[in-house]
């Protein structure tokens, strides 16, 4: 069982205010197993020119190796600013379960070429990979400012993709050369 401490200043308790937030606090196990200790703390600040009442939602959860807290999240309603700080606690949970998972992006290994041909007027062309093979690529896939840029002889960068015809070029973006990144 988690444990869960809860504390609300500036206005009055009530069993369902606190059932409510032992449940969301529970709720957050399924994200991460190891929690050591969740704090809860409501408050209503008193600085704001604002009309009614802002609830302020802190959640300071602990779990090994580090503190996630969430802060200021304000509202007029407070079971909007529960809810909001709830998310906002679980996202940064998953980032930390992920992390500690080793789960990390993993980006496609860019590939270089030659653009081979190019049809400008039907918006396609071919490139000649540094591994012979020839791969398709339409104006959809071109990351140049305009397509018609492209020209024969290009040197580029692409991710390849095996689609239904054959090979396919992905992300085509010009490579900079020396020349350029100089003048």
């Amino acid at each position: 069982m988690l444990p869960i401490q809860i504390t609300v200043r500036d206005l009055p308790s009530s069993p369902a205010l606190e059932d409510h937030l032992r449940k969301k606090a529970q709720k957050l196990n399924q994200f991460y197993q190891r929690i050591n200790s969740c704090r809860i703390v409501i408050t209503i600040p008193q600085k704001h020119k604002h009309q009614g009442k802002l609830y302020c939602v802190r959640i300071d959860l602990t779990v090994p190796g580090k503190e996630i807290a969430v802060n200021r999240k304000l509202d007029e309603d407070i079971y909007v600013a529960i809810r909001d700080a709830f998310s906002a606690v679980q996202r940064k949970l998953e980032n930390f379960a992920r992390k500690q998972r080793g789960d990390v992006k993993t980006h496609e290994n860019q590939m270089r070429g030659t653009v081979e041909r190019v049809f400008t007027d039907e918006g396609y062309g071919f490139i000649k990979g540094n591994d012979d093979n020839e791969y398709y690529f339409s104006a959809a896939n071109v990351n140049y400012s305009d397509f018609s840029q492209v020209k024969v002889g290009d040197v580029v960068l692409f991710i390849s993709v095996t689609a239904n015809d054959g090979l396919q070029a992905n992300r085509v973006t010009k490579e900079k050369s020396i020349f350029e990144a100089t003048e």
